[in-house]
């Protein structure tokens, strides 16, 4: 337990690094949404900035990858059941944002020495919001993992149940910002704040998560201990 645990806290730090680097200091950085002209230029101009924001989003889909397999093996002893259902979820949420992810490596390969700019602006802002549907998709997906994932942490005798709850706290966030952005025409008149909603409830729900399986897989002491439940 105390491996799993170890390696489960290493992958959320690290998908914490990597997805804060990709899009929060990348992505947003280059994408205008209200200006084609500048998106385009601003990811020629930076075109090398762009891949390495391509890797990030890589490292933060590969540790991804990695929580599908630590997380079913450190709740499976909850409810084997929920566990296989969590990382559904969470293997569902990454193959879409797998998809997502094509449309930005697209766009990489579009602008690669492009010249002719104007005929780019398009095209490239349509893989661009691409990308975020997808991706959002994707999210309402994990928000879905996170109810699961957060009930096997309230049921388990060894998650604290405060984390439990936080999760579910999260799972709020990222379903509530997903519906949003899908279905409430002036979301973008608002988008600042369901971010701050989303960052907030994520952060404390999924930060306080990592903290603990890091201190659990560092200490000097793991409970190896379960709660069995039906299902």
């Amino acid at each position: 337990m105390k491996r799993i645990a170890k390696i489960s806290g290493i992958a959320y730090l690290m998908i914490f690094i990597s997805g804060f680097y990709a899009n929060f200091s990348i992505l947003e950085s280059l994408v205008d949404i209200h200006s084609p002209a500048v998106t385009v230029a601003n990811i020629i101009n930076s075109h090398s900035q762009f891949g390495y924001g391509l890797i990030g989003f890589l490292v933060m889909l590969f540790f991804d990858v990695v929580l599908v397999w630590s997380l079913f093996y450190l709740t499976k002893s909850v409810s084997r059941k929920l566990s296989y259902l969590a990382s559904f979820f969470r293997l569902l949420h990454a193959f879409f944002f797998c998809i997502a992810l094509s449309k930005l490596w697209k766009s990489y390969q579009l602008t690669d020495n492009a010249e002719n700019t104007k005929g780019l602006e398009r095209e490239i802002m349509q893989l661009v919001s691409d990308f975020d549907l997808v991706w959002t998709t994707g999210l309402l997906i994990f928000g879905l993992h996170l109810i699961v994932l957060g009930f096997l942490g309230l049921k388990s005798a060894y998650i604290p149940k405060i984390i439990g709850l936080l999760l579910l706290l999260a799972a709020m966030g990222y379903l509530l910002d997903g519906m949003a952005k899908l279905t409430y025409e002036n979301y973008y008149a608002y988008q600042s704040y369901f971010e701050v909603g989303v960052v907030l409830t994520g952060a404390i729900g999924e930060l306080s998560f990592t903290i603990w399986l890091l201190t659990k897989g560092f200490g000097k002491v793991a409970n190896n201990t379960g709660m069995h439940i039906s299902g």
